[in-house]
């Protein structure tokens, strides 16, 4: 009984450490989304609390892996939740399972979760894949989304919106109003976003020339609009 409760607090403390670095350094750090990081924390925090009790009265490991597909397939109904929150959700879930079931000495444990945050954080950063933001604008220049007028869309949009374009992709079109619905992809490398007493989220340059070259630009070009979706 003693070295089942001695392991059970390794673990727990193993897990405990291993499930912070990952939501508060890799998740939370990037996405800022407090709401999803509190709720990975004690969703993963209560799996690894049910799964370590169940196992600790003799369940088999068909029974630990039942409840990784039952936990794997739960989500919330009151919001949707993107890709990218359900995968750290899926990682918090593994993780847990991992250290209420596993077999492994301490040391790999500890390997494995420290192995998890670090591919987790390789790939936040901007190191694997380069950081990419998008936007979906409505664009009126619909003559400019012909094939052979690529070059002269990117360099309107790099004009009027200030951003550093790398990808275009057209959504929608409205030939009877003449204007398209189109999703931007570009590097955050001198924008940032700021948040308005409305609450919603818009673009700033941190260079104060860039910021007075996008206001002549809106106010000769006013039919431009660019919207982004946040996950609250």
């Amino acid at each position: 009984m003693n070295i089942l409760m001695d392991n059970f607090f390794i673990t727990l403390a193993i897990y405990s450490v291993a499930s912070l670095i990952l939501i508060r350094v890799c998740y939370y750090g990037f996405s800022k989304q407090r709401s999803h990081a509190a709720a990975f924390l004690l969703f993963g925090m209560g799996v690894f609390l049910v799964t370590s009790q169940l196992y600790s009265a003799d369940i088999s490991m068909g029974f630990a892996f039942g409840l990784f597909a039952v936990f794997s397939m739960l989500r919330y109904r009151t919001e949707s939740i993107n890709i990218k929150e359900m995968t750290y959700l899926f990682l918090t879930i593994a993780m847990a399972l991992l250290c209420a079931v596993s077999q492994m000495s301490v040391l790999k444990l500890s390997l494995v979760c420290g192995l998890m945050c670090l591919l987790a954080y390789l790939l936040e950063i901007n190191l694997i894949f380069p950081l990419h933001q998008e936007r979906d604008v409505v664009y009126e220049k619909i003559e400019n989304l012909n094939a052979h007028n690529k070059q002269a869309l990117y360099d309107d949009l790099t004009q009027r919106t200030g951003l550093n374009i790398q990808h275009v992709k057209i959504i929608s079109m409205d030939f009877m109003r003449d204007s398209a619905l189109i999703k931007i992809q570009y590097l955050p490398d001198n924008t940032r976003l700021t948040k308005t007493s409305s609450g919603k989220k818009v673009i700033t340059q941190q260079d104060d020339v860039l910021q007075q070259n996008n206001a002549v630009t809106h106010k000769s070009n006013p039919s431009i609009a660019m919207s982004e979706t946040v996950a609250e």
